[in-house]
């Protein structure tokens, strides 16, 4: 190993004893290196375990005691710190999809590659544990982006997971944001998994409607057999992801939102996309929450948003 390896294995070291002596929650939370030295935090409590990317602020892994878990996380996810973790829940933001002028800008903004901050972690009453995280303005951001921002998600692990997401503006010129909580959820089989709350709403079908200016109406439950990418609009009602082979319903409530994607690959795209694995796409199933398309969100100068979702499991009936 070179001496600036070394010098940089020693400055990581240190940087880590220093997050875990400042933010250590009792036996519940602990920060470890991840991928490209990059840190994550592990949580460990009486309802659940979790993993949370600096890199990112990516919610990773979560798995209620005693369940399957919760989230899907790619174990061929690249190792390239410019390229987003498949997986989780990545944080979409200031823009959602491709950027509307200019497509050589990252697709679903900069937050998801960015490196956040931990600004909080607390244990609270309930025996759940909370982490914060934070990021702001920058000289990069400011390139892609020319707005001042402080963006923070709140993080809480318990018997379900909560996520807020809140943008200040701290700028002097009111911005418009898309943005969206990315979740791939683990599944039996999404052949078999019907998604219920999007009944008669409007949505954009962005695999068959190339200019998005169509608006179809979903007829049922929502079921996947080939590639989907949908954004269903003016929609704040809870989703439940039914999943026979697994016997039970994930809940997806939010707030904040106006907007619900669902969105899976299929066989060909996760062919290209290349960081699946086999068949993959079978196993994951992403519903996000989201303001996107029609639902854009507008905050003035000394204002905030919040979008939250709240993600519990219940047992399919006469499945226990």
């Amino acid at each position: 190993m070179s001496t600036i390896d070394q010098e940089t294995l020693a400055e990581s070291l240190e940087e880590l004893q220093v997050l875990n002596e400042r933010y250590f929650t009792t036996r519940h939370l602990e920060f470890k290196a991840g991928r490209n030295g990059n840190f994550v935090a592990e949580i460990k409590n009486d309802h659940a375990e979790a993993t949370i990317s600096l890199e990112g602020g990516q919610m990773m892994t979560f798995q209620p005691r005693d369940q399957e878990a919760v989230l899907w996380l790619s174990p061929f996810a690249p190792l390239n710190p410019n390229k987003p973790i498949r997986g989780g829940i990545p944080v979409c933001w200031p823009w959602f999809g491709p950027h509307s002028t200019d497509s050589d800008k990252p697709a679903h903004g900069f937050a998801r590659t960015a490196l956040w901050t931990v600004a909080n972690t607390k244990n609270l009453d309930d025996g759940a544990t909370q982490i914060s995280l934070e990021l702001v303005d920058n000289e990069a951001t400011l390139a892609l982006w020319p707005y001042a921002f402080q963006l923070q998600l709140i993080i809480t692990v318990g018997t379900q997971l909560q996520l807020e997401l809140v943008t200040r503006n701290t700028g002097d010129k009111t911005f418009t944001i898309g943005e969206a909580l990315h979740t791939y959820f683990n599944v039996s089989d999404v052949t078999q998994t019907s998604i219920h709350g999007l009944e008669n709403c409007q949505y954009i079908d962005k695999v068959n409607n190339i200019d998005n200016a169509q608006r179809d109406v979903q007829e049922g439950a929502v079921t996947i057999s080939a590639e989907t990418d949908r954004i269903y609009l003016d929609t704040t009602a809870d989703c439940v992801i039914e999943d026979r082979g697994l016997k039970r319903r994930i809940r997806i409530a939010k707030q904040g939102s106006q907007s619900t994607v669902v969105w899976n690959p299929w066989t060909e795209k996760a062919a290209r996309l290349g960081d699946l694995g086999y068949q993959g796409q079978l196993r994951m199933l992403c519903i996000e929450t989201a303001n996107a398309a029609d639902n854009v969100v507008e905050v003035a100068p000394g204002g905030e948003h919040c979008l939250q979702a709240v993600i519990s499991v219940e047992t399919l009936s006469g499945s226990a």
